[in-house]
Formats: C-alpha cells, structure tokens, sequence
C-alpha cells in the first residue's frame, strides 16, 4: 500500500498545517525579494557614462531627468548627488551614502522572517516528534498488557513526518535566505563602486 504526499502529510497532523503556512510565507518572500534584487540590477551600462557627459557639460537638469528614467537604488543615488553638486564634496558624499542605506535597508526588509523560518521550521517539526512520540508512549500505557504495534503507529508516524516537514522548510528557507543575503551584497558592491566613480567625476578638474 503506497500513500501520496499530500496523504503522508495528512497523517504529520495539524502542526503540517503550521509548517504549509510558513512555507507559504518563506516562498511569498523569497519570490518578491528575487524580483526587487532583479529589477534593481538592472543598470543601463552606459548610464555612468552619460552622467559625465551631462556633468561636464554642466547640464544638471539633464542629469537628474536621466536618473528619473530608471527605478533602481544607483539611479536614485546618483540623482540624490546630482541635486547637490556645487555643494562642498563631503555633502554630496553623505546625501549619496543616506539614499544608499534606505535601497538597502528596503531590500533587506523581511529577510529576517525567512531566517526565523528557517530556525523555527525544524523546531516546530522536533515539537511534533515529541508530541508524537508523547501519543505513542501514552497509547501504551493504557493498552495494559494488551500491548499491539498499532498503538504505537499513528504517534510515531506522526514524529517521522513533522520532523521530514519541518527540516524541509527549514532547509529550503536557509538556502533562500543565504541566496538573497549573497545577490545583495553583489549589489551593494555595484552601489558602492557607482559612488566611487560619481565622486572621483566630480573631484576631476571641469
């Protein structure tokens, strides 16, 4: 006799439907974090190039309509540079640097729910072990001497299967987690390195 996941998972009980929700929710947060980390890469690569440009040519306005056409956090901190050039370089440097920590506080916003899943998910799934293994014992203990294997099946079942469900999540949330952690320090060295290259363009002599 075979079961089906879904039959499997039935039989974990209604902790299961605990860890379908967190995995709900991981996989809610990790598809919108992929697609910000996606769109936010997106820089033209000649965009620095034609900031020069602009700049040289002192057409500030020019500049900022340029940056207003992308939606991504090295656009909006070039722009906040823009809007203060002629202003003493450290200015510019902290303006820059502000805008820079609000892109990344923004993308980083709901990563640590996916870490708490990722730790919560196999405890969760350990709690269901112990209430399973708890079921099983007590089966026993009022079976008598009439003991029978199948008193003890359900809460074992119950054990293995929160426990397979909960390190499923857990793993799935930690991988996720370390994956976005990863694309989004490849981005904020890409912010970092536009800033570099906008300062150095200013402090050349125009």
């Amino acid at each position: 006799m075979s079961y089906s996941l879904i039959e499997m998972a039935s039989k974990g009980g209604w902790l299961m439907l605990v860890l379908l929700a967190l995995s709900i929710i991981a996989i809610y947060i990790f598809g919108k974090k992929w697609w910000m980390i996606r769109q936010a890469q997106k820089v033209d690569k000649n965009f620095m190039l034609d900031i020069r440009d602009y700049i040289k040519e002192g057409k500030i306005d020019s500049a900022r309509t340029l940056c207003s056409k992308y939606d991504n956090p090295v656009a909006r901190m070039v722009e906040a540079g823009v809007a203060r050039v002629g202003k003493p370089l450290g200015d510019i440097r902290t303006a820059i640097e502000n805008v820079g920590d609000v892109e990344v506080a923004r993308l980083e916003k709901g990563l640590p729910y996916l870490a708490t899943i990722a730790g919560g998910a196999p405890m969760i799934g350990f709690l269901g072990t112990v209430m399973g293994m708890v079921q099983a014992f007590f089966n026993m203990s009022m079976a008598g001497n009439n003991i029978d294997i199948t008193l003890l099946s359900s809460g074992i079942y119950t054990a293995m299967i929160t426990t397979v469900g909960g390190l499923v999540v857990g793993i799935l949330a930690f991988f996720g987690y370390n994956i976005l952690t990863s694309e989004i320090s490849d981005l904020v060295a890409g912010m970092e390195n536009a800033t570099i290259e906008f300062m150095d363009l200013l402090e050349q002599p125009q």
